[in-house]
């Protein structure tokens, strides 16, 4: 099987209902599912950080799988790279790399494409 698809749709249109609030973050960050595959757990989403959004509660985050980041929107303080991220930055991080906690000043979209099929035990 292979990642879900979909026709074109700007998915940066506010006025659609497709964004979820992503648990346990006080409805500071929501989701986007782009493309999934089933299967393996590979996927493709958005990420919106809202305005004032501070995610030291959550603690820094590692996966054991791989995953790229783009910012599309905005901007994004990442304290364990003491930087801001700016729109168009792009990461593409090895299974355990450190990320977050993050501070996002105003609303900031980030793409991300999550390989948990490429995770190392």
């Amino acid at each position: 099987m292979s990642k879900s698809t979909i026709t074109y749709w700007n998915t940066l249109d506010k006025s659609h209902d497709k964004w979820e609030i992503i648990e346990d973050s006080d409805g500071q960050l929501e989701q986007l599912t782009l493309a999934i595959d089933e299967q393996n757990g590979d996927y493709t989403r958005l990420t919106r950080f809202k305005a004032n959004t501070d995610t030291k509660s959550f603690g820094a985050k590692s996966h054991n799988y791989p995953e790229e980041i783009m910012i599309i929107q905005g901007r994004l303080y990442d304290k364990a790279f003491n930087k801001w991220l700016e729109q168009g930055d792009y990461a593409s991080r090895p299974p355990g790399e450190v990320h977050g906690p993050f501070i996002a000043e105003e609303e900031c979209i980030v793409l991300e494409m999550s390989y948990p099929s490429q995770a190392i035990e």
